[in-house]
């Protein structure tokens, strides 16, 4: 049987009563990342590298910042703070920072800092953390060592949404919202998939920076250009660097940060729901999604790498998995490496048939093909115990497919034929 994981939205029924217990391991979850910061500066400082996540677990373990949350809890804070170094580290954009602390400074009239204060960071707790009553729709959130006052968990009685059942809960994350200024808990749950393959067609879709996918059908062809999030990305992170204040991030700049990150979210989720739903209507039973990584360890330049360190490839990779996998669609994910340098109807090798971006001519067998297509059709290919052969698609879907643009109000959308 298949699963999937799916993040559930619950209001705390409680709040009152468990609020300040949450405020407590919220604070905590800052300060532990303050001082694994810290050290993981200084050790930078001293050897000129940064600590992995299992030197900062091994470091840490003792500190007594670590048992102010569950271990798994302190454990998750220490990993999302080496997957932010490693992002930095690997960034070639001198604008960007390393990993801040988390803390809010106050500074008066002079200039002068007042005071500091930790805001709220979201706390994880893992499967060892949790205990879920069913019966009465609570959840128990074990406490960290330092805040045992009495009781070793949080009680929170949760209101899940609508037609939604909470049940093999694998995870659950403490969520401070400031514009309601209460917690939330995002549960995470693993939930059996019954959906049946829509048919037994395969199709390929590759992923790209300039546009975010293509996908190639047996018959057919579609183009995801990327404009809405390099307009998106040109916009807000102008205005984010342009309204940074001598103390770090102004409000406008964390407005704007944030603002780009809802988008970009939404970008996503959007553009995966809509391959799904089209190989669906394809009667696709196999996506076959060609997985890039490894394509950021090489050097491709200032620009390039600074374009490689916001391609949220990962990201995307997810996303289209667990959606198709909910509809019945079986996804494989094999290495895309020599499939934008092959031709998908003979099968000849050779890089400098890719003439321009967006075009590639087999000089073997003449066929002429959009360059993005034509290796999504290539990782479609992959799978296949026989490699149909698709005849001259000069003219065809291969070398001009169907371009959806993506609309804010309306989704993604066919590009209008001209008349």
């Amino acid at each position: 049987m298949l699963t999937t994981r799916r993040t559930y939205v619950c209001r705390i029924q409680n709040h009152s009563q468990v609020a300040d217990a949450l405020d407590r391991h919220g604070w905590s979850a800052s300060k532990l990342l303050n001082v694994a910061n810290y050290y993981a500066r200084q050790q930078w400082d001293e050897t000129g590298t940064i600590p992995d996540e299992n030197e900062l677990k091994r470091e840490l373990k003792t500190h007594p910042k670590y048992t102010g949350l569950h271990s798994q809890s302190s454990q998750n804070v220490l990993e999302e703070l080496s997957g932010a170094f490693s992002s930095w580290f690997g960034s070639d954009d001198d604008r960007d920072n390393p990993p801040g602390y988390r803390k809010q400074n106050y500074y008066d009239d002079d200039g002068n800092r007042v005071h500091e204060e930790h805001p709220r960071s979201t706390v994880t707790w893992k499967k060892n953390g949790i205990r879920h009553d069913t019966k009465h729709d609570r959840i128990r959130l074990s406490k960290g060592k330092n805040h045992k006052d009495g009781r070793d968990f949080i009680l929170c009685e949760y209101q899940a949404p609508p037609e939604v059942e909470v049940e093999n809960i694998r995870q659950v994350r403490a969520v401070y919202t400031t514009a309601k200024g209460r917690w939330e808990l995002h549960v995470v749950c693993e939930v059996e998939i019954n959906a049946a393959s829509p048919g037994e067609n395969t199709a390929g879709v590759d992923l790209g920076i300039c546009n975010p996918a293509a996908v190639a059908f047996p018959d057919d062809a579609l183009l995801y250009p990327g404009n809405t999030l390099r307009e998106d990305k040109h916009y807000f992170q102008q205005a984010e660097y342009q309204t940074a204040g001598d103390h770090g991030p102004s409000q406008k700049a964390q407005w704007a940060r944030e603002k780009r990150a809802r988008r970009k979210d939404h970008f996503l989720h959007a553009l995966s729901k809509d391959i799904v739903e089209r190989c669906v209507n394809h009667d696709v039973g196999t996506l076959v999604v060609g997985d890039p990584s490894g394509v950021d360890d090489d050097d491709w330049g200032r620009h390039g790498n600074k374009r490689l360190d916001n391609w949220a490839y990962k990201r995307l990779l997810n996303l289209i998995d667990y959606k198709a996998r909910e509809r019945g669609i079986a996804v494989e994910m094999p290495d895309e490496r020599g499939t934008s340098s092959s031709c998908s109807v003979c099968g000849h090798k050779d890089r400098d048939s890719r003439v321009e971006r967006g075009l590639w001519k087999c000089d073997r067998c003449g066929v002429v093909a959009h360059g993005d297509v034509n290796g999504a059709d290539n990782i479609r290919q992959e799978t296949l115990t026989v490699t149909p052969p698709l005849g001259d698609s000069g003219n065809g879907c291969l070398a001009q497919p169907r371009v959806i643009h993506f609309s804010r109000t309306y989704g993604f959308q066919p590009r209008a034929t001209a008349e």
